[in-house]
């Protein structure tokens, strides 16, 4: 599965800590083989950000994403606020 990053989720992620980072990348592993694997918890949003969905890196944070023609683009990454900031 093709992943692109927008530059939100790229500097978002810079900024977690470094055992987050390892666990996104564990959890992307599993996405790439499956997007509704039951262990990320992939769920639809809603109201204004009904367009996207979102998978659990762990009980804290939360990887936002879209599903496009060419793949699926990683729009941002981080804990619940992220929600409240997001757009």
């Amino acid at each position: 599965m093709k992943i692109s990053y927008s530059p939100e989720f790229e500097r978002r992620y810079r900024r977690l800590p470094l055992e987050a980072k390892r666990k996104a990348e564990s959890k992307e592993e599993i996405f790439r083989q499956n997007p509704f694997d039951p262990r990320l918890k992939t769920h639809k949003l809603h109201g204004r950000l009904g367009n996207y969905w979102a998978f659990s890196v762990d009980h804290m944070y939360r990887i936002v994403f879209l599903f496009e023609k060419e793949g699926v683009r990683f729009s941002a990454v981080g804990d619940h606020s992220l929600y409240k900031k997001f757009t």
